[in-house]
Protein backbone atom coordinates (compact mmCIF):
# COMPACT_ATOMS: atom_id res chain seq x y z
CA UNK A 1 0.00 0.00 0.00
CA UNK A 2 1.20 3.47 -0.85
CA UNK A 3 2.17 5.51 2.17
CA UNK A 4 0.58 8.93 2.54
CA UNK A 5 2.51 11.87 1.09
CA UNK A 6 5.24 9.62 -0.29
CA UNK A 7 6.12 9.43 -3.94
CA UNK A 8 6.11 5.90 -5.33
CA UNK A 9 8.51 4.89 -8.09
CA UNK A 10 8.35 1.71 -10.13
CA UNK A 11 11.75 0.58 -11.36
CA UNK A 12 11.46 -2.15 -13.96
CA UNK A 13 14.55 -4.33 -14.16
CA UNK A 14 15.22 -3.14 -10.63
CA UNK A 15 17.38 -6.14 -9.78
CA UNK A 16 19.73 -5.45 -12.66
CA UNK A 17 22.86 -3.32 -12.69
CA UNK A 18 21.38 0.13 -13.31
CA UNK A 19 18.03 -0.70 -11.75
CA UNK A 20 19.46 -1.86 -8.41
CA UNK A 21 21.56 1.30 -8.14
CA UNK A 22 18.43 3.36 -8.76
CA UNK A 23 16.54 1.35 -6.12
CA UNK A 24 19.25 2.01 -3.55
CA UNK A 25 19.46 5.71 -4.33
CA UNK A 26 15.74 6.43 -4.14
CA UNK A 27 15.22 4.29 -1.04
CA UNK A 28 17.96 6.32 0.64
CA UNK A 29 15.98 9.44 -0.31
CA UNK A 30 12.89 7.96 1.38
CA UNK A 31 10.79 7.25 -1.69
CA UNK A 32 8.56 4.22 -1.98
CA UNK A 33 10.22 1.92 -4.49
CA UNK A 34 8.64 -0.99 -6.34
CA UNK A 35 11.01 -3.32 -8.20
CA UNK A 36 9.71 -5.44 -11.08
CA UNK A 37 12.11 -8.07 -12.36
CA UNK A 38 12.00 -11.59 -13.81
CA UNK A 39 15.69 -12.23 -12.92
CA UNK A 40 16.60 -13.18 -16.48
CA UNK A 41 19.64 -10.91 -16.26
CA UNK A 42 19.13 -9.26 -12.87
CA UNK A 43 20.04 -10.90 -9.57
CA UNK A 44 18.18 -11.22 -6.28
CA UNK A 45 21.40 -10.52 -4.38
CA UNK A 46 21.35 -7.00 -5.87
CA UNK A 47 18.16 -6.19 -3.96
CA UNK A 48 18.28 -8.53 -0.97
CA UNK A 49 19.46 -5.75 1.35
CA UNK A 50 16.29 -3.79 0.53
CA UNK A 51 13.81 -6.55 1.34
CA UNK A 52 13.43 -5.55 5.00
CA UNK A 53 12.88 -1.89 4.05
CA UNK A 54 9.22 -0.99 4.52
CA UNK A 55 9.44 1.39 1.57
CA UNK A 56 10.51 -1.40 -0.80
CA UNK A 57 8.35 -3.91 -2.65
CA UNK A 58 9.65 -6.65 -4.94
CA UNK A 59 7.41 -8.03 -7.68
CA UNK A 60 8.74 -11.02 -9.56
CA UNK A 61 7.19 -10.67 -12.98
CA UNK A 62 7.85 -10.25 -16.67
CA UNK A 63 7.20 -7.14 -18.78
CA UNK A 64 6.13 -9.46 -21.61
CA UNK A 65 3.09 -10.27 -19.45
CA UNK A 66 0.66 -7.32 -19.53
CA UNK A 67 -0.96 -8.47 -16.26
CA UNK A 68 2.41 -8.22 -14.47
CA UNK A 69 2.82 -4.73 -15.90
CA UNK A 70 -0.64 -3.63 -14.74
CA UNK A 71 -0.04 -5.07 -11.27
CA UNK A 72 3.28 -3.27 -10.92
CA UNK A 73 1.99 0.23 -11.80
CA UNK A 74 -0.80 0.27 -9.22
CA UNK A 75 -0.39 3.32 -6.98
CA UNK A 76 2.74 4.42 -8.85
CA UNK A 77 3.64 8.05 -9.55
CA UNK A 78 6.69 7.57 -11.80
CA UNK A 79 8.07 4.69 -13.85
CA UNK A 80 11.81 4.33 -14.40
CA UNK A 81 11.85 1.67 -17.09
CA UNK A 82 15.22 -0.13 -17.12
CA UNK A 83 14.07 -3.64 -18.01
CA UNK A 84 15.50 -4.88 -21.29
CA UNK A 85 17.73 -7.48 -22.86
CA UNK A 86 20.96 -5.64 -23.51
CA UNK A 87 23.95 -6.65 -25.60
CA UNK A 88 24.44 -6.29 -29.35
CA UNK A 89 25.88 -9.84 -29.72
CA UNK A 90 22.92 -11.33 -27.81
CA UNK A 91 20.50 -9.60 -30.19
CA UNK A 92 22.41 -10.88 -33.21
CA UNK A 93 22.31 -14.45 -31.84
CA UNK A 94 18.66 -14.25 -30.77
CA UNK A 95 16.82 -11.32 -32.37
CA UNK A 96 13.36 -12.70 -31.61
CA UNK A 97 13.76 -12.75 -27.83
CA UNK A 98 15.46 -9.36 -27.81
CA UNK A 99 12.54 -7.93 -29.78
CA UNK A 100 9.98 -9.65 -27.55
CA UNK A 101 11.43 -8.16 -24.38
CA UNK A 102 12.57 -4.79 -25.65
CA UNK A 103 9.65 -3.94 -27.94
CA UNK A 104 6.62 -5.95 -26.79
CA UNK A 105 7.62 -5.56 -23.14
CA UNK A 106 8.19 -1.84 -23.59
CA UNK A 107 4.80 -1.41 -25.26
CA UNK A 108 3.12 -3.33 -22.44
CA UNK A 109 4.67 -0.97 -19.91
CA UNK A 110 3.53 2.08 -21.87
CA UNK A 111 -0.03 0.75 -22.05
CA UNK A 112 -0.11 -0.11 -18.35
CA UNK A 113 1.37 3.28 -17.43
CA UNK A 114 -1.09 5.14 -19.64
CA UNK A 115 -4.06 3.29 -18.17
CA UNK A 116 -2.82 3.83 -14.60
CA UNK A 117 -2.36 7.55 -15.34
CA UNK A 118 1.18 7.66 -14.01
CA UNK A 119 2.78 11.11 -13.96
CA UNK A 120 5.82 10.38 -16.11
CA UNK A 121 7.49 7.46 -17.85
CA UNK A 122 11.30 7.69 -17.96
CA UNK A 123 12.97 4.95 -19.95
CA UNK A 124 16.42 3.63 -20.76
CA UNK A 125 17.19 4.41 -24.37
CA UNK A 126 20.56 3.66 -25.94
CA UNK A 127 23.48 5.25 -27.76
CA UNK A 128 23.18 2.32 -30.19
CA UNK A 129 20.38 4.33 -31.81
CA UNK A 130 23.03 6.46 -33.52
CA UNK A 131 23.88 3.46 -35.69
CA UNK A 132 26.10 4.13 -38.67
CA UNK A 133 26.14 7.91 -38.21
CA UNK A 134 29.80 8.95 -38.17
CA UNK A 135 29.15 12.45 -36.82
CA UNK A 136 30.90 13.25 -33.53
CA UNK A 137 29.87 14.23 -30.98
CA UNK A 138 26.52 12.45 -31.09
CA UNK A 139 23.68 14.98 -31.02
CA UNK A 140 20.17 13.80 -30.18
CA UNK A 141 18.45 14.76 -33.44
CA UNK A 142 21.08 13.31 -35.81
CA UNK A 143 20.98 9.51 -36.03
CA UNK A 144 21.95 6.92 -38.63
CA UNK A 145 20.74 3.45 -39.55
CA UNK A 146 20.80 0.83 -36.77
CA UNK A 147 23.62 -1.71 -36.90
CA UNK A 148 22.03 -4.50 -34.83
CA UNK A 149 18.65 -5.94 -33.81
CA UNK A 150 19.25 -4.45 -30.34
CA UNK A 151 19.69 -0.98 -31.81
CA UNK A 152 16.45 -1.37 -33.77
CA UNK A 153 14.53 -2.26 -30.61
CA UNK A 154 15.84 0.75 -28.72
CA UNK A 155 14.95 3.09 -31.58
CA UNK A 156 11.46 1.58 -31.75
CA UNK A 157 11.13 2.37 -28.02
CA UNK A 158 11.71 6.04 -28.78
CA UNK A 159 9.12 5.98 -31.57
CA UNK A 160 6.52 4.33 -29.34
CA UNK A 161 7.22 6.77 -26.50
CA UNK A 162 6.70 9.71 -28.86
CA UNK A 163 3.41 8.26 -30.10
CA UNK A 164 2.16 7.72 -26.56
CA UNK A 165 3.10 11.29 -25.64
CA UNK A 166 1.41 12.79 -28.70
CA UNK A 167 -1.62 10.52 -28.81
CA UNK A 168 -2.40 9.81 -25.16
CA UNK A 169 -0.68 12.66 -23.31
CA UNK A 170 1.65 10.32 -21.40
CA UNK A 171 4.73 12.26 -20.33
CA UNK A 172 7.85 10.43 -21.46
CA UNK A 173 11.59 11.07 -21.34
CA UNK A 174 14.14 8.79 -22.98
CA UNK A 175 17.69 8.56 -21.69
CA UNK A 176 20.24 7.38 -24.25
CA UNK A 177 22.81 5.68 -22.06
CA UNK A 178 26.42 5.61 -23.23
CA UNK A 179 28.43 2.59 -21.95
CA UNK A 180 27.38 2.74 -18.32
CA UNK A 181 29.58 1.09 -15.70
CA UNK A 182 29.81 0.79 -11.92
CA UNK A 183 29.00 -1.40 -8.92
CA UNK A 184 26.60 -4.33 -9.34
CA UNK A 185 27.50 -4.72 -13.04
CA UNK A 186 27.78 -8.46 -13.67
CA UNK A 187 31.24 -9.60 -14.86
CA UNK A 188 30.05 -13.11 -15.71
CA UNK A 189 28.29 -14.61 -18.69
CA UNK A 190 28.71 -14.55 -22.44
CA UNK A 191 27.28 -11.05 -22.73
CA UNK A 192 29.08 -9.33 -19.87
CA UNK A 193 29.91 -5.66 -20.44
CA UNK A 194 33.51 -4.85 -21.24
CA UNK A 195 34.56 -3.10 -17.99
CA UNK A 196 33.46 -5.74 -15.44
CA UNK A 197 34.67 -8.48 -17.77
CA UNK A 198 38.12 -6.91 -18.10
CA UNK A 199 38.27 -6.25 -14.34
CA UNK A 200 37.62 -9.91 -13.53
CA UNK A 201 40.15 -11.11 -16.10
CA UNK A 202 42.84 -8.78 -14.80
CA UNK A 203 42.09 -9.69 -11.18
CA UNK A 204 42.63 -13.33 -12.19
CA UNK A 205 45.81 -12.38 -14.07
CA UNK A 206 44.16 -13.41 -17.34
CA UNK A 207 44.65 -11.49 -20.59
CA UNK A 208 41.68 -9.32 -21.52
CA UNK A 209 40.68 -9.76 -25.16
CA UNK A 210 39.95 -6.61 -27.14
CA UNK A 211 37.88 -6.83 -30.30
CA UNK A 212 39.87 -5.02 -32.97
CA UNK A 213 43.08 -3.03 -32.44
CA UNK A 214 41.85 -1.25 -29.31
CA UNK A 215 41.39 2.10 -31.00
CA UNK A 216 37.60 1.97 -31.01
CA UNK A 217 36.44 4.62 -28.56
CA UNK A 218 33.55 4.99 -26.15
CA UNK A 219 32.03 7.60 -23.86
CA UNK A 220 32.24 5.49 -20.68
CA UNK A 221 29.67 6.74 -18.19
CA UNK A 222 29.75 6.09 -14.45
CA UNK A 223 26.53 4.94 -12.79
CA UNK A 224 26.19 8.01 -10.53
CA UNK A 225 25.87 10.23 -13.61
CA UNK A 226 23.02 8.00 -14.81
CA UNK A 227 21.27 8.20 -11.45
CA UNK A 228 21.51 12.00 -11.57
CA UNK A 229 19.85 12.08 -15.00
CA UNK A 230 17.01 9.79 -13.93
CA UNK A 231 16.30 12.03 -10.95
CA UNK A 232 16.42 15.19 -13.06
CA UNK A 233 14.12 13.66 -15.66
CA UNK A 234 11.67 12.60 -12.99
CA UNK A 235 11.57 15.92 -11.17
CA UNK A 236 11.77 18.50 -13.95
CA UNK A 237 8.95 21.03 -14.04
CA UNK A 238 10.07 22.36 -17.41
CA UNK A 239 7.37 21.38 -19.91
CA UNK A 240 9.82 21.92 -22.77
CA UNK A 241 12.10 19.28 -21.25
CA UNK A 242 9.62 16.39 -21.47
CA UNK A 243 8.52 14.16 -24.35
CA UNK A 244 12.01 14.01 -25.81
CA UNK A 245 15.31 12.13 -25.49
CA UNK A 246 18.67 12.97 -23.94
CA UNK A 247 22.20 11.65 -24.13
CA UNK A 248 23.43 10.37 -20.78
CA UNK A 249 27.21 10.41 -20.73
CA UNK A 250 30.20 12.30 -19.43
CA UNK A 251 31.03 13.82 -22.79
CA UNK A 252 34.53 12.40 -23.13
CA UNK A 253 36.11 9.86 -25.47
CA UNK A 254 38.39 6.99 -24.42
CA UNK A 255 39.77 4.13 -26.51
CA UNK A 256 39.62 0.54 -25.32
CA UNK A 257 43.42 0.63 -25.06
CA UNK A 258 43.14 3.63 -22.71
CA UNK A 259 40.50 1.79 -20.70
CA UNK A 260 42.68 -1.29 -20.18
CA UNK A 261 45.68 0.80 -19.14
CA UNK A 262 43.57 2.68 -16.62
CA UNK A 263 42.14 -0.55 -15.24
CA UNK A 264 45.62 -2.04 -14.87
CA UNK A 265 46.86 1.08 -13.10
CA UNK A 266 43.94 1.07 -10.66
CA UNK A 267 44.00 -2.67 -10.01
CA UNK A 268 47.78 -2.79 -9.53
CA UNK A 269 47.24 -0.87 -6.29
CA UNK A 270 45.79 -4.12 -4.94
CA UNK A 271 48.04 -6.52 -6.85
CA UNK A 272 51.17 -5.14 -8.60
CA UNK A 273 51.39 -8.25 -10.81
CA UNK A 274 48.37 -7.03 -12.76
CA UNK A 275 50.56 -4.45 -14.51
CA UNK A 276 52.37 -7.31 -16.26
CA UNK A 277 49.25 -8.88 -17.79
CA UNK A 278 49.34 -8.74 -21.59
CA UNK A 279 46.35 -7.77 -23.72
CA UNK A 280 45.05 -10.00 -26.53
CA UNK A 281 43.51 -8.63 -29.70
CA UNK A 282 40.92 -10.28 -31.90
CA UNK A 283 38.68 -9.44 -34.87
CA UNK A 284 36.22 -6.56 -34.73
CA UNK A 285 32.77 -7.54 -33.50
CA UNK A 286 29.78 -7.44 -35.84
CA UNK A 287 27.42 -4.55 -35.10
CA UNK A 288 29.93 -2.51 -33.09
CA UNK A 289 30.02 1.24 -33.60
CA UNK A 290 33.65 2.35 -34.11
CA UNK A 291 33.49 5.59 -32.13
CA UNK A 292 31.06 7.02 -29.64
CA UNK A 293 31.15 10.44 -28.03
CA UNK A 294 28.10 12.22 -26.66
CA UNK A 295 27.12 15.83 -26.72
CA UNK A 296 25.53 16.50 -23.32
CA UNK A 297 24.62 20.11 -24.12
CA UNK A 298 20.90 19.38 -24.39
CA UNK A 299 20.79 17.64 -21.00
CA UNK A 300 22.73 20.50 -19.41
CA UNK A 301 20.47 23.14 -20.90
CA UNK A 302 17.08 21.50 -20.43
CA UNK A 303 17.57 19.51 -17.22
CA UNK A 304 20.57 21.08 -15.50
CA UNK A 305 22.63 17.93 -15.90
CA UNK A 306 26.10 18.20 -14.36
CA UNK A 307 27.95 14.86 -14.43
CA UNK A 308 30.34 14.48 -11.52
CA UNK A 309 32.33 11.41 -12.55
CA UNK A 310 34.76 11.12 -15.46
CA UNK A 311 35.75 7.65 -16.65
CA UNK A 312 38.90 7.82 -14.54
CA UNK A 313 37.02 8.88 -11.40
CA UNK A 314 34.38 6.22 -11.97
CA UNK A 315 36.97 3.50 -12.50
CA UNK A 316 38.58 4.28 -9.15
CA UNK A 317 35.23 3.70 -7.43
CA UNK A 318 34.33 0.67 -9.55
CA UNK A 319 37.66 -1.12 -9.15
CA UNK A 320 37.52 -0.63 -5.39
CA UNK A 321 34.01 -2.12 -5.30
CA UNK A 322 34.93 -5.11 -7.47
CA UNK A 323 38.05 -5.85 -5.46
CA UNK A 324 36.15 -5.73 -2.16
CA UNK A 325 33.12 -7.67 -3.35
CA UNK A 326 34.36 -10.12 -5.95
CA UNK A 327 37.91 -11.02 -5.05
CA UNK A 328 37.96 -14.46 -3.49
Amino acid sequence: MKLKNKITILITGGAGFIGSNLCEYFLNKDYNVICLDNFATGHKHNVETFIENNNFKLIEGDIRNIDDCRKSVQGVDYVLHQAALGSVPRSINDPATTNDVNVTGFLNMLIASRDAKIKRFIYAASSSTYGDSEALPKVEDVIGKPLSPYAITKYVNELYAEIFSNTYGLETIGLRYFNVFGKNQDPNGAYAAVIPKFVMQLMNLESPKINGDGNYSRDFTYIDNVIQMNELAMNTKNNEAINTVYNVAYGDQNTLNNLVESLKNNLSIYNPSIMNVEVEYGPNRIGDIPHSLASIDKAKKMLGYNPQFSMEQGLIESVKWYWENLKR
